[in-house]
């Protein structure tokens, strides 16, 4: 009999999804040992927005659990705009109360499609506006490699499961840095792939005027490309959808690249880095240059305050216009008696603004796309500090 805890200590997602396929380990086997090890180490981290066990326990016998490219293997879907059949939505509020939504969205359709087990959902701070997963309904989400710590947000939840190796992989979505900021917290992998590639609705049409998209938290890079694999492409109604690759993403992934020209971003004004990441910036650098590569220092094309604005402008209009369809889903309005403090001020700065000057700053970000797209003319990958 095979040791499965070992298997999760060692395995990603698609080498656990191999195993279930091959009949050499059940479903119920990854989803009883994937509950008592999310259970083990929930007490320290605080990641679980809502337990979903008995609704998983029920679909593990079928068939939908054996198959795909995660077939049987155990995750949690973010608590953050992301409806599920059954599952409590908060996004990290006490305004939602104990709102359950009775359809799922449709990445959350395309994860079962793929064979994933459901089995909860994440932490995430109110409405994702923060970098840190803390939120008066919850509390504050730990690192687990040292809980003083923190497990960055808003997909802080997600990564912090991921890298206590609780489960493979877990469901977030980024718009200012929502998966790559906690996965940088706490050693794991985070991607945000491009605006229409993964679907949004049917909630919503746009995540942040395009700005958000889901996608996931991973232990492997491989993980992430197999997962983009099963999610990507534009659902009904959509109001646009980037281009699907000519080959899988996980094909990609594996592939050895050719000789890439890398942008070596040393500082981003007016913030300069900590001599620490500057360090280790230098020290991959390096090691890039010893494996073929070619790293140049430059300069990104952006006007910092002028991105952060429009990113502002656009944050807080949404989160207005969400609160609005909340008041209407749950037949009276959110005061702002009901918010924490950080999204009251948000909306009281940026939640009422002029339609001309939302429309400026979707411009100012559709300028900004078009600098960077030219920048990504010249060069293949940016390298920048990080957490």
């Amino acid at each position: 009999m095979k040791d499965l805890h070992e298997l999760f200590n060692t395995l990603d997602g698609r080498g656990l999804a191999t195993l279930v396929r091959n009949g050499e380990v059940t479903p119920g086997e990854l989803l009883e040992t994937a509950i008592e090890r999310v259970e083990q180490v929930e007490p320290g981290l605080n990641a679980v927005s809502e337990r979903l066990y008995d609704q998983a326990r029920s679909q593990a016998s079928g068939s939908s659990v054996r198959q795909g490219v995660m077939a049987g293997v155990p995750t949690l879907v973010k608590d953050m705009f992301t409806p599920m059949n059954g599952a409590r939505m908060t996004s990290g509020s006490h305004a939602l109360g104990e709102f359950r939504s009775d359809i799922d969205c449709e990445i959350v359709s395309r994860l079962r499609q793929a064979g994933c087990q459901l089995i909860g959902t994440t932490t995430a701070p109110e409405f994702g506006v923060s970098y840190s997963t803390e939120s008066q309904r919850f509390g504050a989400t730990r690192n687990p490699w040292n809980p003083q710590y923190s497990a960055g947000g808003s997909s802080g939840g997600a990564a912090a499961l991921v890298a206590a190796r609780a489960i493979p992989f877990a469901h977030g979505n980024d718009g200012g840095g929502s998966l790559r900021v906690p996965a940088s917290c706490c050693g794991v992998f985070g991607f945000k792939p491009s605006r229409g590639l993964l679907p949004s609705g049917p909630m919503v049409g746009e995540g942040w005027a395009g700005l958000s998209t889901a996608h996931a938290i991973t232990l492997s890079v491989g993980d992430s490309a197999a997962l983009l694999d099963a999610t990507a492409g534009s659902d009904l109604g959509a109001p646009y959808a980037a281009p699907m690759p000519a080959t899988p993403f996980a094909h990609a992934a594996g592939r050895d690249p050719r000789r890439l020209k890398i942008a070596l971003i040393s500082a981003i004004s007016p913030w300069p880095a900590e001599p620490e990441a500057l360090a280790a910036l230098q020290h991959t650098a390096a090691l890039l240059e010893t494996l073929g590569h070619y790293v140049v220092p430059a300069t990104l094309p952006i006007h910092l305050p002028e991105f952060l604005d429009a990113t502002f402008d656009i944050i807080g209009s949404h989160t207005q216009g969400y609160l609005d369809l909340l008041g209407k889903m749950r037949g009276f309005p959110v005061s702002m008696d009901e918010l924490e403090p950080r999204t009251r001020v948000i909306l009281r700065e940026r939640g009422q603004l002029s339609a001309t000057r939302y429309i400026s700053a979707v411009e100012s970000m559709h300028a900004l796309g078009r600098a960077m797209a030219g920048f990504f003319e010249e060069y293949d990958v940016v390298l920048t500090p990080t957490l």
